[in-house]
């Protein structure tokens, strides 16, 4: 895709994710596909391959959109075993680096697992546990 066109074409693909429901994210999608078919026909194949999966947080409605949609947790993760291994400067071995950010990891798990959960388990069992009832239910009728 020349580069003019990617910022428009960004815009609206954005329209997709940002829609209310997954049924307007479709339309919205459909829209897309389109208008850019013809011009970009492998641009709209990567979405038509990836759209069904990047749609699947709506089937999560207790759990908010932005907490599973942003990258900011890892990006700060790696910002976090970065300044941990400069403190250190040069090290040994390979194995002693990975030994350190494994610790780190370990125990940055460890506290959000226990303490500062981004997405409560209990909230994803709910879930779960919603969606196995309104899938029974829809077999049975």
């Amino acid at each position: 895709m020349p580069h003019k066109e990617k910022g428009r074409f960004a815009a609206l693909l954005k329209q997709v994710w940002l829609q209310p429901d997954p049924k307007s994210a479709r339309r919205a999608a459909d829209h897309l596909v389109q208008e850019y078919e013809d011009r970009f026909p492998e641009a709209i194949r990567c979405l038509e391959d990836g759209l069904e999966d990047s749609l699947q947080f709506y089937s999560l409605p207790e759990i908010d959109d932005k907490k599973i949609s942003s990258t900011n947790m890892v990006e700060r993760t790696i910002r976090e075993v970065r300044r941990r291994s400069r403190v250190i400067g040069v090290f040994p071995t390979t194995e002693s680096w990975v030994r350190l950010t494994t610790c780190y990891l370990m125990e940055y798990s460890e506290d959000w697992r226990i303490d500062r959960s981004y997405i409560k388990k209990e909230k994803i069992q709910e879930t779960i546990g919603g969606a196995r009832a309104s899938l029974a239910a829809r077999a049975a009728s």
